[in-house]
């Protein structure tokens, strides 16, 4: 009988020792794998940055909603019916 609680202690051991290992690798992995991702992530946000920067340095700040504004719009559309669509 002490022979087979030797045994199961010794296996007991052996498997808890397993599972150990495979916890502090998974959440070593993790980790490796998140500093990576983070790594990349830092270098896609500066580049985006850098590319705002010039962006904005070049073409200009806001969007080309602006250009047309709601008076025009209608008036275009306007001729656009009076031209094409009474034929």
């Amino acid at each position: 009988m002490n022979f087979i609680k030797l045994v199961l202690i010794f296996l007991g051991l052996i498997f808890g020792f397993m599972l150990l290992s495979w916890i502090v690798g998974l959440v070593g992995t993790l980790l490796w794998y998140g500093f990576w991702i983070g790594i990349l992530a830092a270098g896609g946000y500066g580049a985006y940055k850098i590319f705002r920067k010039a962006e904005e340095k070049y073409v200009g700040p806001g969007s080309a909603s602006g250009y047309i504004d709601e008076g025009s719009y209608d008036r275009s559309l306007e001729e656009y019916r009076r031209k094409y669509l009474n034929k």
